[in-house]
């Protein structure tokens, strides 16, 4: 029967961020695969005298027995219900082998604007915005749904320490809005505070799984809520229940936390295959996103556990670096305990440099998960355009450059959304008056009643300073320390909320001490308060050493507060210097970036964005409003998500 159909072959072109068309390559896709594991033969495991036909799949091998799958029997779908291979019987660990502020975005660091631009990173961020607005940035559903299971250590409201929380617990809705079928994977965390409750509408779904690790069989069970259009699952075990943080607790993080995150994996890899969610399973066709070294052994276990058996065989996996400084680095030793066959040491041996040694007997052997899922994941996503080249560089790679530098096909930038709804001026709950861009007039209100709330004398006409965030060295806090003193000299008030060091928390509570009309300092955190703070400062100061992404700038735009930020990262990416003189006088620019990072060049930022708020009020609206109709929705990040989702599956998966 004649078919109407007709097939047009097209060159492939694309768009890079600044709207020019460029080859493919130079998009991300890769031109040769290059892997790093030195795996040279089958993955071999112990005989079953109970397995007599062979599986068909890519396990196969010479028709010898290679192992055996209890329980293979598959749904209606076809996906495999479970897959727990029967560990190998005697492993053996292989050897290793292995100062000047300007208005016009110009730095005084020496940038290679090129090899940035591999990242898309811009060197003037109105360029990207013009860019991406020529991609053009669809609306509704997607076109391609795909079956996404995010691997995560945190996901708000259920468990959060910073930005991982936040965008764990946002984006899988934002993604499930546009028509995919989402699942999210983290430990149920139970630790005897108020934040239980947050399970409290997770029930058990009576799955129990067994999980071979840390030489012994360790059960781990199920919970499960639907909410927003996502599955909110949680994987259950006892050592998830203490007190404390996801990560420790006062006296630091806990001893074992690679043994409570390879379970976290483990469980991972299976909840597709034996959770029949609203009635069927994910299947095998999944696209996995692991975020931070937490989730890194779910792409080595697709790769070493499932692939050779023929399980996922179709199945994707998207590393999502969130900070590349915490890596899951342990002893050489513990690889035993990760349920990996001997042969893939490879994937995450790590030698450390002769100088980080401890002693002259020290091999600086060791295994390193970030640097296992850098080698097998798919594609890697950064939060920012920014940190994507920032984690190449030898400042910011953190002895992984080399290893990224070699993958930088695979990788994306993509900038981290923000929940419009909870942080919405117009309508914020924890703010007492509400304003919008178009009638910003109730802001000083704002102003007024903070400096009323913390006690400090009510003056609208005098600029504040907001700073919100950990006391820690990466948080530029000791630049803060050291250019406390200039910056009281002058006619401001400025706001502190935050812990973290000690030392820092002290300092605090001596500043206000001392500057009892210009100075307070909350130590803790209280997100009323930290929403009044963002509405009520005219201005927001982050002087991080690095930040991936930083979401503080974006809430602050979206109160009309001005960043003025260090440029790193993200930082970099998000806020437009302000020039006063582009587009006819009327302005650009949504905030100040200082470089480099000293105490010199952070408080002329401060001081010539006081003086713009006292002496040019029309700028300074200008300022307001064009921060606050930026578009850092989750809607937005999620379009940019898509299309590495279909670029992911362009390539056969890793397999050896």
């Amino acid at each position: 029967m004649a078919s109407s159909l007709q097939i047009r072959f097209e060159p492939l072109l694309g768009l890079n961020r600044t709207g020019y068309s460029r080859p493919i390559g130079s998009l991300g896709f890769p031109r040769f695969r290059r892997r790093f594991c030195s795996i040279k033969r089958p993955l071999l495991l112990r005989p079953s005298s109970s397995s007599s036909s062979s599986f068909s799949g890519g396990g196969e091998s010479d028709g010898h027995d290679k192992g055996f799958i209890p329980d293979a029997e598959r749904d209606g779908s076809g996906s495999v219900l479970g897959f727990q291979l029967s560990p190998p019987g005697d492993q053996k660990l292989f050897g290793t082998s292995t100062n000047e502020i300007t208005h016009q975005g110009e730095k005084k660091d020496v940038i290679d604007e090129t090899v940035m631009a591999d990242f898309g990173v811009p060197g003037n961020r109105a360029v990207v915005e013009e860019g991406a607005a020529e991609v053009g940035v669809p609306s509704g559903k997607a076109e391609v749904v795909n079956n996404l299971v995010f691997v995560t250590s945190e996901a708000a409201p259920y468990s959060k320490t910073g930005g991982l929380g936040d965008v764990c617990g946002s984006l899988p809705i934002a993604l499930a809005g546009r028509g995919h079928r989402v699942m999210v994977v983290s430990p149920r965390y139970l630790n005897g505070t108020a934040g239980d409750k947050n399970y409290a509408r997770a029930k058990d779904l009576g799955v129990r799984i067994t999980v071979n690790c840390f030489g012994g069989s360790q059960e781990v069970s199920f919970y499960h809520e639907y909410r927003d259009g996502v599955d909110w699952v949680f994987v259950d075990h006892k050592s998830y229940h203490r007190p404390g943080n996801p990560y420790g607790d006062s006296k630091g993080a806990f001893g074992d936390n690679q043994f409570r995150f390879t379970l976290l994996c483990h469980a991972a890899c299976e909840a597709p295959l034996v959770l029949p969610l609203g009635g069927f399973t994910y299947g095998e066709k999944s696209l996995f996103l692991v975020n931070d070294w937490h989730a890194g052994l779910v792409p080595i276990l697709l790769a070493a556990k499932y692939r050779p058996y023929g399980v996922y065989k179709d199945a994707r996996s998207i590393l999502i670096i969130h900070n590349l400084a915490h890596q899951g680095v342990e002893p050489a030793a513990t690889y035993t305990n990760l349920g990996l066959p001997s042969e893939w040491y490879g994937a995450v041996g790590w030698v450390f440099p002769t100088w980080a040694r401890t002693h002259a007997l020290d091999t600086g052997e060791a295994v390193n998960v970030l640097k296992g899922a850098i080698v097998t994941s798919d594609r890697i996503i950064t939060v920012s355009q920014g940190y994507a080249w920032e984690i190449t560089t030898v400042e910011g790679g953190y002895g992984l450059q080399d290893l990224l530098s070699s993958r930088k096909s695979v990788i994306n930038g993509i900038t981290n959304g923000i929940n419009i709804d909870e942080w919405n001026p117009s309508t914020d709950e924890h703010i007492p008056f509400h304003y919008s861009a178009d009638d910003i007039s109730e802001k000083v209100k704002c102003k007024m009643a903070l400096q009323k709330e913390l006690g400090l004398p009510i003056r609208p006409e005098c600029p504040m300073i907001g700073f919100i965030g950990r006391l820690d060295y990466q948080k530029g806090i000791d630049l803060i320390q050291t250019a406390g003193p200039d910056l009281m000299v002058d006619d401001i008030q400025f706001v502190m909320l935050g812990s973290g060091d000690p030392k820092y928390e002290s300092w605090m509570r001596s500043m206000e001490e001392t500057y009892r009309d210009k100075f307070r300092g909350w130590v803790g955190f209280n997100v009323p308060i930290s929403h009044r703070i963002t509405a009520g400062c005219d201005i927001l100061l982050m002087p991080s050493r690095f930040e991936p992404c930083g979401l503080n700038q974006l809430y602050a735009m979206r109160y009309g507060t001005i960043p003025v930020v260090h440029g790193t990262g993200g930082l970099r990416d998000t806020v437009e210097n302000f020039n006063p003189y582009a587009e006819g006088g009327a302005g650009a620019g949504t905030g100040w970036v200082f470089t480099p990072l000293s105490k010199d060049s952070m408080v002329s930022a401060l001081r010539l964005a006081a003086a713009t708020y006292r002496e040019y009020r029309e700028s300074w609206e200008g300022l307001m409003r064009r921060g606050m109709t930026q578009n850092y929705s989750w809607e937005n990040a999620a379009v940019q998500y898509e299309q590495v989702f279909q670029w992911v599956f362009m390539d056969p998966p890793y397999v050896s």
